[in-house]
């Protein structure tokens, strides 16, 4: 009896032995250990496998994992923290960091300069790169996604905060929040590609950043630039910002800003102004984009004025043009552009319609003027007010704006769009004994 009671015994300790065991989380080798070991500027090429991180890099190496190499932060903390300039991290496969907003958690926290993250895949990490006071890096070919968590707990794909000069290029970003650019001037985002986030890409008091080539797809907003002036904005897709508060293209108080060769599609709004340009004696330029398929191409906050619009498509959008808070945009500059709506003709067959294209406001802004009527926009309802009101106003109707030289074609857009070019790159000359500002600043400096 007491020897089967042992057995019975050992047998219970033996098993539950072996469940605490499997219990514990698997012990990795230490990458630490790796890079302690590694001289400055050497290159280091591990072994494939699954390494136990987080990781400080505090030199200058070349780390290469050729697509065999995982780094597991085992859930607490960034999974690699460079503090150096001059480092490379490639090939590597980042995964598991903590999941604190306050810290940052990352799969690669960058506190230097002249550094290179290409080609790495980061996953189950809650912020993907993150740059801080930190120059001239290079973060390219990245294939990064966020925590499996709601859309508001996310991290940020891609975060920059008061960084210049950094090259941000081909990466894929999928379930992240934002990529963020705060504070920061003279960035290049270029050719990335990022869906089912929250903000593509969203600018913050950051001028004189270039984004092109962008596909921005099934996010909450397209790129939305506040208080960012100097931004050029070129040959992106953005599409399907299709929420309560669905953006393709939005601005705040922004200036000097171009936005060219966009195509912006299927948004609940296409393109959305919110004072801007803001600061006095400055324009924004919108030129040659597709704005098409919009709930509404282009929103107003208010009657603004100071944009140049040129040589764009607006096709197929529920509302071309809508204003709240005020009755026009005609204090912009419209020229050159396509309108699917467009009612005139072409005699001449010159591609350029006879009469202007003035779009006029009935009932149809009834939802602009009270909010709470947005619910019944495009409703049988209202589309039978707007109707009765064109056919018999009893008011006059407020003009929205005027296209004085409406295009009817494609090639005529092309044509007419080549021409001004033309006559752009063809300056008067100054005349003679101009005031010259620039010898001023210097004769004033001693030079």
């Amino acid at each position: 009896m007491r020897l089967n009671r042992l057995v019975f015994v050992v047998g219970v300790l033996v098993v539950t032995g072996l469940l605490w065991a499997n219990a514990q989380p698997p012990t990795y080798p230490s990458f630490q250990a790796l890079v302690d070991a590694a001289e400055e500027g050497a290159e280091l090429e591990p072994r494939p496998g699954i390494y136990a991180g987080p990781v400080v890099i505090d030199k200058p190496l070349t780390i290469d994992g050729g697509g065999e190499v995982i780094i597991d932060a085992g859930g607490a903390g960034s999974v690699i923290l460079l503090d150096t300039d001059g480092a490379v991290l490639r090939g590597l496969t980042l995964r598991n960091s903590g999941k604190s907003h306050n810290d940052l958690d990352s799969g690669v926290q960058v506190r230097g300069n002249f550094n290179v993250i290409k080609d790495n895949v980061i996953e189950d990490c809650l912020f993907g790169v993150d740059l801080q006071q930190s120059s001239n890096n290079i973060v390219r070919g990245n294939h990064i996604s966020s925590k499996d968590v709601n859309l508001g707990l996310r991290g940020d794909a891609i975060r920059l905060w008061y960084s210049f000069g950094n090259k941000v290029t081909d990466n894929v970003i999928r379930d992240s929040r934002d990529t963020v650019v705060w504070y920061s001037r003279d960035n290049l985002i270029a050719r990335n590609d990022a869906r089912r986030g929250r903000y593509s890409l969203h600018f913050m008091y950051s001028q004189y950043n270039r984004v092109e080539g962008n596909f921005y797809e099934d996010n909450s907003v397209g790129i939305f630039l506040m208080y960012s002036d100097g931004v050029e904005v070129i040959d992106n897709h953005i599409a399907k910002a299709s929420g309560p508060t669905g953006v393709g293209i939005g601005f705040k108080e922004t200036s000097d800003v171009t936005v060219r060769g966009n195509q912006v599609l299927y948004n609940a709004v296409g393109i959305y102004l919110d004072v801007s340009p803001y600061q006095p004696d400055t324009t924004n330029l919108f030129e040659d984009n597709l704005i098409a398929y919009n709930g509404v191409g282009i929103r107003f906050l208010a009657d603004w004025k100071g944009n140049d619009i040129f040589f764009n498509r607006l096709k197929g959008n529920i509302t071309q043009v809508a204003i709240d808070g005020g009755k026009t945009a005609n204090r912009n500059n419209w020229r050159n552009n396509y309108w699917d709506d467009y009612e005139g003709f072409d005699r001449n067959g010159d591609g350029i319609g006879d009469t202007p294209h003035e779009l006029y406001s009935y009932a149809d802004r009834l939802w602009m003027d009270v909010p709470s009527a947005q619910f019944f926009k495009g409703s049988p309802m209202l589309e039978v007010i707007d109707l009765l009101e064109r056919l018999a106003p009893f008011s006059d109707p407020d003009l929205t704006l005027r296209d004085d030289r409406p295009i009817m074609s494609l090639a005529a857009l092309e044509r007419e769009r080549e021409k001004a070019r033309k006559q752009d790159q063809v300056k008067p000359a100054e005349p003679e004994g101009a005031f010259d500002a620039l010898k001023a600043l210097r004769e004033s400096l001693g030079q």
